[in-house]
């Protein structure tokens, strides 16, 4: 693997997004590689948790080149499965059948954030800013966006990000149940390192706990699946509409 470092220590995957010098953007080949890594831990019955990190900078979104290739014809074959990759690489880590955190440092931003939440846990840096970011590039959010943001913190955060594009740091975060706990940079991997732990020490129990957690506490709104299904459209739209 070439931006996606896989690690195993004490039944802990540890998944690093290693593309510094566009801040962690998804790509197409970086999104593949995410998703292998994640059913490589998933297939690995030493594994018990797994945490998502990017270094000093978590995740910028994802690559410009795929929003614009999209956008010049949305339909276009390989231009739809493109941006599917990137929408699995986070709807993979979403469902992968062990516990996950993502341990954030520096901006998480669109699709970046959208890995972030799907995680079942966050820990974050103080500084650490989370922001949607579709807007600010004329687009609709996509990946099932407000549905992440509505079961991890609620409507009125779901509101205020997704469709006012605020943005939040970690502390900010952490008061909003966005996140469940904020320290120096430091040490978030270290916290994070240490909740994962625990629970992987008994990697069995950790899959079949998990698997309950994630049933009981769907909301009751509407499911992620369907939601990334709704949004793809006016997303579609939205990336037509800019390269036209």
């Amino acid at each position: 693997m070439t931006e996606v470092r896989y690690e195993v220590a004490d039944g802990v995957a540890v998944l690093t997004l290693d593309a510094p010098e566009r801040r962690n953007a998804l790509s197409v080949e970086m999104s593949q590689e995410l998703i292998d890594a994640a059913r490589a831990a998933e297939a690995d019955a030493a594994v018990g948790a797994l945490v998502v990190t990017g270094g000093p900078h978590f995740c910028a979104g994802a690559v410009r080149s795929v929003l614009a290739d999209t956008g010049r014809d949305p339909v276009e074959d390989g231009a739809y499965r493109n941006l599917e990759t990137v929408y699995r690489a986070f709807t993979t880590i979403g469902e992968v059948a062990v516990p996950t955190i993502a341990a954030v440092r520096g901006a998480a931003v669109g699709a970046g954030l959208n890995l972030a939440l799907a995680t079942d846990l966050r820990i974050v840096s103080r500084t650490a800013r989370l922001l949607p970011g579709f807007a600010q590039i004329g687009i609709h959010p996509g990946g099932g966006h407000f549905t992440l943001l509505n079961r991890v913190a609620g409507r009125e955060a779901a509101a205020a990000l997704g469709l006012f594009g605020e943005e939040v740091d970690g502390e900010r975060a952490v008061s909003l149940g966005l996140a469940w706990a904020a320290y120096d940079d430091g040490d978030v991997l270290d916290r994070a390192l240490g909740l994962a732990s625990r629970v992987a020490a008994d990697p069995e129990l950790a899959r079949r706990t998990v698997a309950s957690f994630r049933r009981e506490t769907v909301p009751g709104g509407m499911p992620w699946d369907v939601a990334v299904e709704l949004e793809r459209s006016p997303q579609m739209w939205s990336l037509r509409r800019r390269e036209g």
